[in-house]
């Protein structure tokens, strides 16, 4: 058993787990016997949050009984007020050979030592109880859910760790201080009310009207916290994000705010994550906090309905200021009054008002159709950086996506669009059939259901980095699964276009098409787990485009998809 002396606990200051550097050489030496942890990009984020006290008062990842008392009642295992689980997931396979009491080395994904971790708690994770627990909901189509159910590992290292050093950033480095360095500069200033605002999207002119609004009522300066860690597939990137901050930044009057980037790995628990971000804001010397209409919310569920109710989280925020000690801001929406050429809270508009309102959602929805930004909804230098990220869809990339049963015809459509989008010549294109990429990236595979998946998931990573950088991708695999399609779609949209084509034709052609007797052979039991036979297709619910190939040609059939993306504004 490797182990080294842990850390002691730093009573209620900012904690900081960062060694000096006498410790950091001792650890390093030790580390080389211990076994290895390589943390991924959400457990670095939480690392370097807790290294740097932003997640003060914790020491280290969650041991169990913290683990249980927060998701059971929001609560350290001493009774602290915590709401969300911050917790080292790994799979089974990591965890049957480490045991508590033992010490670990914390590496990146390229090996560099980041520090130490103090085993005291080893755990299977029941993933389902949480997520009802933190997020109210086995949805899916919740992002918190999704990571627990599917990505996370399904064991929790628990114990305290020492930081020997942060993750390495490489970009906008002088916007990257610990809670210490922000107090610190509150202090210089003479900032003694600090009003905090974090966001995961760009601020434009409702939220730049809300913070102004925070700012007079409290009579504090403002400390803008966006988050750069793991976002959401769709979000906008961080480093788009950070210069419309950077813009939206110089309308504030001279020495009025300040803007602190926050590597936290987005969760959107509602409001239990209106209470982290109040208390990270407390950490770093806020003593207001802004608790927005839909504040960490991920938007709709499935069923079309919001997953949190706005009223309850300012309400669980502002019961929880006191214990806090921090004031809290609750605002409902903003809108924009037209005639009187001014933005006020809904709540505070007279019945019959003419407004105007555009979310950042739409503004978004605006960007991706090259539909016009005005004024009232955001700044010009935003738009403007904006559009640079995401141009007018003649000038983005996309992808055609066609999904449907074996011997429905994708492959040919796929074909004659390769060849008509090379014929138009305006942008970069690339056919990812399926039996193409099993042959080149998954000759390793099985066909198993799970190594069905992997492939599929390729395929999609694929087209995000063509559609990416501006190019055209097409693909034909079977894709059978909903939740793998939903995920693939996330991932490309964040970037550009995303057209899904279920090619509709029905089984019973499929299989009079079948040259190579598959459906044959899987029916004869030759064949295991074939799609349409012994394995389910879950066709999709809401396709762009459902194409039945049994009285149509491939080359009508492709006509319609070219049809479509001219009518969307791509070709």
């Amino acid at each position: 058993m490797n182990a080294v002396s842990p850390p002691k606990p730093h009573g209620g200051r900012i904690v900081d787990l960062r060694v000096d550097a006498e410790r950091a050489a001792l650890l390093k030496q030790l580390a080389m016997d211990l076994p290895d942890v390589v943390l991924n990009e959400r457990h670095m984020c939480d690392l370097e949050l807790l290294a740097t006290g932003a997640f003060s008062p914790l020491t280290g990842f969650m041991v169990q009984a913290d683990h249980a008392a927060v998701c059971d009642r929001m609560r350290l295992s001493d009774g602290t007020l915590w709401p969300i689980p911050i917790c080292l997931d790994v799979s089974e396979d990591r965890a049957r050979r480490l045991e508590a009491g033992q010490s670990v080395a914390l590496r990146d994904p390229e090996g560099f030592l980041l520090g130490v971790m103090h085993l005291a708690d080893i755990w299977p994770a029941a993933v389902e109880d949480e997520a009802r627990a933190v997020y109210g909901t086995l949805d899916r189509s919740h992002p918190g859910v999704d990571f627990l159910l599917q990505r996370a590992g399904n064991f929790y290292l628990g114990g305290p760790v020492e930081v020997i050093s942060l993750p390495i950033h490489y970009d906008f480095k002088q916007i990257r201080r610990t809670p210490a360095e922000i107090r610190a500069l509150h202090q210089r200033l003479g900032w003694q009310r600090v009003v905090g605002f974090t966001t995961r999207n760009p601020v434009h002119r409702p939220q730049y009207e809300l913070t102004l609004a925070a700012m007079r009522q409290a009579r504090a300066n403002l400390l803008l916290l966006p988050f750069v860690g793991v976002a959401r597939p769709e979000d906008i990137d961080h480093y788009t994000r950070v210069r419309c901050y950077q813009e939206i930044l110089r309308h504030y009057p001279p020495d009025t705010a300040m803007l602190n980037l926050l590597p936290l790995a987005v969760r959107l628990a509602g409001p239990r994550n209106a209470l982290l971000h109040a208390i990270i804001a407390k950490n770093f010397g806020c003593t207001h906090f802004i608790v927005g209409r839909d504040h960490g919310s991920p938007g709709l569920d499935m069923e079309g309905r919001p997953f949190y109710d706005c009223r309850e989280t300012r309400a669980l925020a502002a019961d929880m200021a006191q214990e806090l000690d921090i004031g809290i801001l609750s605002f409902d929406e903003m809108c924009y009054l037209p005639y009187e050429d001014e933005y006020r809270f809904a709540d505070q508009v007279p019945a019959e008002t003419q407004t105007l309102r555009l979310t950042g959602s739409q503004i978004r929805q605006r960007l991706r159709s090259g539909r016009r930004i005005p004024e009232w909804a955001s700044f010009p230098e935003v738009v403007a950086e904006l559009q640079r990220a995401w141009p007018p869809p003649r000038r983005q990339g996309f992808t055609v996506f066609l999904t449907g049963l074996s011997g429905a015809g994708k492959s040919t459509i796929a074909k004659v669009l390769y060849s008509r989008f090379l014929e138009i010549g305006d942008r970069p294109v690339t056919l990812l059939d399926g039996d193409i990429v099993r042959h080149h990236l998954s000759s390793e595979l099985t066909f198993s259901k799970e190594h069905r998946d992997v492939n599929v998931r390729r395929i999609g990573f694929v087209a995000s980095e063509i559609t990416k950088n501006r190019g055209i991708a097409i693909c034909a695999p079977i894709a059978p699964y909903r939740s793998t399609r939903r995920e693939i779609r996330r991932s490309i949209e964040a970037y550009g276009g995303f057209i899904e084509v279920h090619v509709s034709t029905p089984l019973a052609v499929c299989e009079q098409r079948d040259r190579k007797g598959m459906y044959a052979k899987a029916r004869a039991g030759l064949i295991k787990g074939f799609t349409g036979v012994d394995d389910p297709y879950e066709a999709p619910e809401k396709p762009e485009l459902r194409i039945d190939t049994e009285e149509l040609t491939p080359d009508e059939a492709a006509q319609q998809v070219l049809v479509y993306l001219g009518q969307r504004g791509f070709l």
